[in-house]
C-alpha cells in the first residue's frame, strides 16, 4: 500500500512550478503503461496553461488547490478547490486563474 500527503506534494510542486520555465510541474502518483489507471498531480502558476490537446480516454480533474478553467470547443468549466469534473471526450485546454494544483485521473486502456 502506498499513500501520499497531497497538501505537502502540492506545496512542493508549486515551488517547483514557480522556478520552471513552463510555469508548471507534475508528479505521477500511480500508474504507468502497464496499468489501466494513471493519477498525476499537476501544479500551475497563475496564468499558466496546458494548451489545447486531445482528450485521453475517460478522465476526471479534481481541483486540489486554487482556481482553474477547463475549456473545450463547446464547454467552459471553472473549478475551485474541492471541485471535480469529468473531462469531455473532446479537445480541451486548462488555465490556472491563480496558483493551482489538480489531480488528473485517466483510464489508460
Amino acid at each position: 500500500m502506498h499513500s501520499t500527503r497531497l497538501p505537502e506534494l502540492v506545496d512542493e510542486l508549486l515551488t517547483t512550478a514557480h522556478g520552471a520555465r513552463s510555469r508548471r510541474a507534475a508528479h505521477t502518483l500511480y500508474g504507468d503503461s502497464s496499468r489501466h489507471l494513471r493519477q498525476t498531480v499537476i501544479a500551475l502558476v497563475a496564468g499558466a496553461t496546458l494548451s489545447d490537446h486531445e482528450s485521453p480516454t475517460e478522465a476526471t480533474l479534481h481541483v486540489l488547490r486554487g482556481h482553474v478553467s477547463l475549456k473545450t470547443g463547446e464547454h467552459n468549466w471553472d473549478g475551485r478547490q474541492g471541485d471535480l469534473v469529468t473531462i469531455p471526450p473532446e479537445r480541451h485546454g486548462l488555465t490556472a486563474r491563480e496558483d493551482s494544483a489538480v489531480l488528473l485521473t485517466v483510464a489508460t486502456h
